[in-house]
């Protein structure tokens, strides 16, 4: 069986290494260790289909250690320990090069296992993950290695590799490939940054293209058929999740509406309905608040029509909420309040409740003060009396500071002038 023409397609120098000119670039520090010579550990941190294996495997081929390959996913504690096995050997005589694919799914144990030999130098490790390293992997081997982030590829760059990888398409099948402008393009800026997933579409939009003679004829509307939807990158238990979902968010926060709908279509898009969902009614409540305080059951009303006539057409409710959000005034008084609440409450500052709070409790004849001496504020003007409610201890704490918007200045005006007079 064939290989996939990603793999069949690997550079055989940095130049031919598309993106990443961050780290590959003349100069630039991991190309400069690369060229050296002298590998360190090393760990590719980035999304998939960006060059980390494709890097990790030119890297190996360079250096005179034995290369041996494992897979988080699938190797074992027992695979480890086979390759340990061979230091001191024939076949392990310079060292061994281990390239670890997916380190993110090697458990706690199966890392200590590798440790003392990375730290004495016997291995090197070149580990690659789509996950944040610093969450993942266990610090000892972090502290010993070094961190490069990888990064989606633009789609310039892109088109470089689609551009080559049909005219090693045609050196394989010895036939002509016509790819337009337009196709290479599509493909380019479709792949949502992954260039594996460019690679895909370059050859089964040939396999799919009409052939006449000698030569295939890739269309558009070939094309188009195969990279439908695939430029969105999307993993809901990945960062990019985390990302998306927190730019989405903050976009609100910041009243940008076209940036706070580009963000909610990414979610609708990838079908993820509930986070779309969840960050609107976080974010209506924490930024909004008090300031427009009706907009929290508008916004409520719109998730749940969303909920309940699904997608697509859930896009459309989520849409009004969405510019709702980031129009209306925006204030975090309510979220500042209980966090200091809470704070007072875990730093041990509570105290007992007051008595005239207290539900109603039996006087014992050792009570000289009987009677809960509470005040209804209903049998007062504006409804209203002054009277403790916090406890004792933190009687004179204030948690709540009245926003500046125009909503919360007309509370405090209100209260203002009934306590002012209250009190007078």
């Amino acid at each position: 069986m064939n290989k996939p023409l990603a793999d069949r397609f690997r550079p055989q120098s940095l130049d031919d290494m598309v993106g990443q000119r961050h780290l590959l670039a003349e100069g630039k520090p991991l190309r400069r260790i690369i060229e050296s010579g002298d590998i360190p550990n090393l760990i590719f941190y980035g999304p998939s289909g960006v060059g980390k294996t494709t890097l990790a495997t030119y890297i190996a081929n360079k250096t005179n250690k034995t290369l041996r390959k494992l897979n988080g996913t699938t190797a074992s504690t027992a695979d480890i320990k086979e390759i340990v096995s061979q230091l001191g050997t024939f076949s392990g005589i310079n060292g061994i090069l281990l390239y670890l694919d997916e380190i993110q799914y090697f458990n706690k144990k199966q890392q200590q296992t590798l440790l003392e030999y990375i730290e004495n130098g016997s291995i090197t490790l070149i580990a690659s993950t789509t996950e944040n390293p610093y969450f993942y992997v266990y610090n000892a081997i972090l502290s010993r290695s070094t961190v490069f982030e990888f990064k989606s590829v633009e789609p310039d760059e892109v088109e470089k590799a689609v551009y080559r990888a049909a005219r090693l398409l045609e050196a394989e099948q010895q036939l002509t490939i016509e790819l337009p402008a337009a196709c290479a393009r599509k493909i380019a800026t479709g792949c949502g940054g992954d260039v594996r997933k460019a690679m895909n579409a370059v050859e089964l939009s040939v396999l799919a293209a009409d052939r006449d003679g000698d030569k295939r004829v890739v269309t558009e509307a070939i094309v188009n058929d195969l990279v439908q939807r695939s430029a969105m990158r999307y993993d809901r238990e990945g960062d990019e999740h985390y990302d998306i979902v927190s730019a989405y968010q903050k976009s609100m926060r910041g009243s940008d509406s076209d940036a706070a709908l580009h963000y909610l279509g990414r979610l609708l898009e990838a079908g993820d309905l509930p986070s779309a969902c969840r960050r609107l009614m976080v974010c209506v409540c924490e930024d909004v608040g008090l300031a427009y305080p009706q907009a929290i059951p508008i916004v409520k009303a719109c998730v749940d029509i969303a909920q309940s006539v699904g997608l697509p057409e859930a896009r459309i409710p989520l849409a009004d909420a969405v510019i709702l959000v980031c129009n209306a005034p925006k204030s975090n008084s309510g979220e500042q309040a209980i966090d200091r609440a809470l704070a007072d409450i875990r730093r041990g500052n509570v105290g007992p409740i007051p008595r005239q709070l207290q539900n109603m409790h039996y006087d014992g004849a050792d009570n000289p003060d009987k009677g809960q001496h509470y005040r209804y504020p209903h049998d007062y003007p504006h409804h209203y009396t002054p009277q403790q409610y916090l406890p004792d201890a933190i009687r004179d704490n204030v948690y709540y500071h009245y926003g500046d918007n125009k909503n919360e200045q007309a509370f405090q005006a209100y209260w203002d002038g009934i306590k002012g007079k209250a009190q007078s």
